[in-house]
């Protein structure tokens, strides 16, 4: 019974943090509500095998998957080219479809070159403490937005939505502090489900759709066969490698919360393969390409859940649910400042574990120059409107308007220029040593 309520607390986790971007995407393109429902299910699906796939044959951590922020980003763009380089939004979506295969592709390619490691050993303490408080700076407009009922239609704060948002964070930060193990464990699911309460009584609560049919299964290119082309090909390509990024940040940092003393050598090349085989399942069906979501972290430090079993089950629910529409629109009704206001203690604990890598830290002054560029760098994008960099490619559009990339890029950069720089002078002062001695 343990396990199923674990199961289940994974689920709504998963399934609140993923549900926006669908809807998002779907909006965007204009699609009938039908197509929406479809690319809803679709992505959800793809998010249950992921994780799944994952945990099985893959990372094996329970760490959860979610619309990739870069993928979100070039749905976005690839939008803003219809009617120019594509005729229509499903001519758009096709071509999408297709940069998510090349991107398995790609992913299963870099792993069988066993690639992945030799990128893996570039995130050093210096860059997963730069991207751990990146990812936080760029989400914290987000969570806030999200609890004061601020949205596109809606502008204005909206009063009783915030004062019940404060509620739920206090609840679950009460709950994840508890001194009782079951409290502290199922903090999350009980706060969502006090907070689903709250929102009913005080007539908060979202109008939740009829669904037209009780069993749906998802369709294999439902926006058409996939459209390749070189553009496609070329953004798949950068994107992957910044997808790369994003998936051995999210690990590592599970790593350090697990406490594992064993070192797993194929981690790495084995995530690598399983995302691979994820980005083909999503471009099969249409969906939004995923990426492991460094919030897994944080919610196993607030649950205190390591296990795999119940993550494993929480993914499988995510795919079950998604095949039944009446069950899947029930939760998806779920009020989004709850989400927020959950997301918003689980990444409060993600900011103890990004200074604790400062711990690791043996250079302190190359640390603190690396950061200070970094984190000037990535937060000073953040602020820039996405309409300065319209006029340039895509790819470019997509690494410019997002602050966590360009800066943990930077990072990277930095810290093994100066790493190598410091090894040269080390040489060098070795060998004026060994010519005064000889």
């Amino acid at each position: 019974m343990k396990g199923i309520l674990s199961g289940l607390q994974w689920m709504m986790f998963m399934i609140a943090g993923a549900i926006a971007a669908p809807i998002a995407i779907a909006d965007l393109y204009n699609l009938t509500p039908l197509e929406a429902s479809g690319l809803i299910q679709s992505t959800l699906i793809t998010l249950g095998i992921a994780g799944f796939l994952q945990g099985v044959i893959g990372h094996k951590f329970p760490i959860h998957e979610g619309p990739a922020g870069l993928w979100w980003s070039i749905f976005t763009i690839y939008a803003s080219l219809v009617g120019g380089l594509y005729s229509s939004s499903i001519a758009a979506l096709q071509a999408l479809s297709a940069g998510m295969i090349c991107s398995g592709v790609l992913f299963i390619l870099i792993s069988a070159f066993k690639l992945m490691d030799k990128i893996a050993r570039l995130f050093t303490p210096t860059v997963t403490f730069i991207y751990l408080l990146l990812l936080i700076f760029q989400l914290s407009g987000s969570f806030m937005k999200g609890m004061m009922g601020i949205t596109s239609s809606h502008t204005l704060l909206d009063v009783k939505v915030f004062v019940l948002s404060v509620i739920v964070i206090c609840i679950t930060f009460g709950l994840g502090n508890s001194r009782f193990v079951l409290l502290r464990q199922f903090s999350v699911i009980i706060s969502i489900s006090i907070g689903c309460l709250l929102f009913i009584i005080c007539d908060k609560m979202p109008v939740i759709s009829p669904a037209d049919t009780l069993f749906k299964l998802p369709q294999i290119f439902p926006f058409g066969s996939p459209r390749f082309d070189s553009g496609t090909a070329t953004t798949a390509f950068l994107l992957t490698l910044l997808l790369i990024t994003n998936a051995l940040a999210s690990i590592r940092l599970m790593e350090t919360v697990m406490k594992q003393k064993k070192l797993d050598h194929n981690r790495y090349l084995r995530a690598g393969f399983a995302s691979g085989i994820t980005h083909f399942i999503g471009g099969s069906f249409g969906a939004i390409g995923s990426v492991p979501i460094s919030g897994a972290a944080g919610y196993v430090e607030q649950t205190g859940m390591r296990e795999q079993k119940s993550f494993l089950i929480g993914c499988i629910l995510v795919i079950s649910v998604s095949l039944f529409p009446p069950i899947m629109n029930v939760i998806s009704g779920i009020p989004a400042p709850i989400g927020y206001a959950v997301t918003f203690v689980i990444f409060v604990k993600i900011v103890g574990l990004s200074l604790k890598e400062l711990k690791k830290v043996l250079h302190e002054e190359r640390t603190f120059v690396v950061s200070g560029v970094s984190l000037l760098v990535g937060v000073g994008l953040m602020f820039i409107p996405t309409s300065a960099t319209s006029h340039l490619s895509p790819i470019v559009i997509a690494i410019l308007n997002n602050g966590l990339i360009c800066g943990s890029l930077l990072a990277i950069i930095l810290e093994q220029a100066l790493m190598w720089k410091d090894a040269n002078r080390y040489e060098d002062c070795k060998k004026s040593i060994d010519n005064l001695e000889g």
